[in-house]
């Protein structure tokens, strides 16, 4: 949770309440200290403040001299001060996660036409567990240029999302590498399945705790989130299911006839549609 305090008649934040918790424990902010968080609707002394009660129950403060005089804690407490400041912005979970599997979907039908163009053994590919092991691996790298060049990749500009540092400033490249590298090992666990879904679980949960996915929380970036545009959103829908279809068209034959192989009863329900052609050994 984002925390702010005043210092010193200064206004300080957003302050993650572990980091206060810590300043708490260590002496550093005395219990009458004017702090805020979102839901509250006015400055509360940090021993009123629920999630800090317990943690002056044994912590002994004494006066500290860089503390806020008496006559600023009145003021705050009594709106003397700048009101507690604007909420910080949504991070729009919903237009994210589209915006990645957008990106990467359309990457992987790409991928998969260039394995069909090449004249590549589809059915060897797909049975390669080290080639689907770093399958994703080159659009990652892609990623992480575009957020340094243009803070957005084909999906984010299209959901009108952008990704920069706190400030507002540009990703540097080593920053943009290191934050795709923990989207591919931890938010989307190298796109397996089962993996993928709980790294997208564990993503989200994460997210609504912390305000940002961890990714953005380590590194210190903010994804700004700009109102939708209909033909934008109009546009995702439909090269999402082009590149679902395009993904279909390659790899379906292959993966019906290795399910076909298990499953006997499927195999005859198949042979008797026409409309599915099982490619030979």
């Amino acid at each position: 949770m984002d925390i702010w305090i005043i210092r010193n008649g200064e206004k300080v934040g957003p302050i993650h309440d572990y980091e206060v918790r810590r300043k708490i424990e260590a002496g550093e902010l005395p219990r009458d200290t004017p702090a805020w968080h979102e839901g509250l609707d006015a400055w509360r002394p940090l021993s009123e403040v629920a999630i800090f009660k317990d943690a002056f129950n044994w912590v002994y403060l004494g006066d500290l001299d860089s503390g806020p005089t008496h006559e600023e804690e009145e003021q705050a407490l009594l709106g003397g001060l700048a009101p507690p400041p604007p909420l910080p912005p949504k991070p729009a979970l919903g237009r994210r996660f589209w915006a990645r599997w957008f990106d990467i979907h359309v990457y992987i039908a790409l991928w998969w036409l260039c394995m069909w163009a090449s004249g590549r053994n589809i059915e060897a590919v797909l049975g390669n567990i080290w080639i689907m092991v770093v399958q994703l691996v080159p659009w990652f790298i892609v990623e992480s240029i575009l957020i340094h060049r243009f803070a957005a990749t084909p999906g984010k500009w299209l959901l009108g999302l952008r990704v920069t540092n706190i400030d507002g400033s540009a990703l540097s490249l080593s920053a943009a590498t290191l934050r795709s590298f923990r989207i591919l090992v931890g938010g989307i666990g190298f796109g397996w399945s089962l993996l993928a879904l709980f790294c997208q679980a564990l993503s989200f949960f994460t997210a609504r705790r912390l305000g940002n996915p961890l990714w953005d929380h380590a590194g210190g970036h903010r994804v700004h989130a700009r109102p939708l545009v209909v033909w934008r959103i109009l546009t995702v829908i439909c090269v999402f299911l082009a590149a679902l279809q395009l993904q279909m068209a390659v790899i379906a034959p292959y993966v019906l006839k290795n399910a076909a192989e298990t499953f006997p009863f499927l195999k005859e329900e198949l042979e008797k549609n026409p409309q599915w052609h099982l490619p030979e050994r």
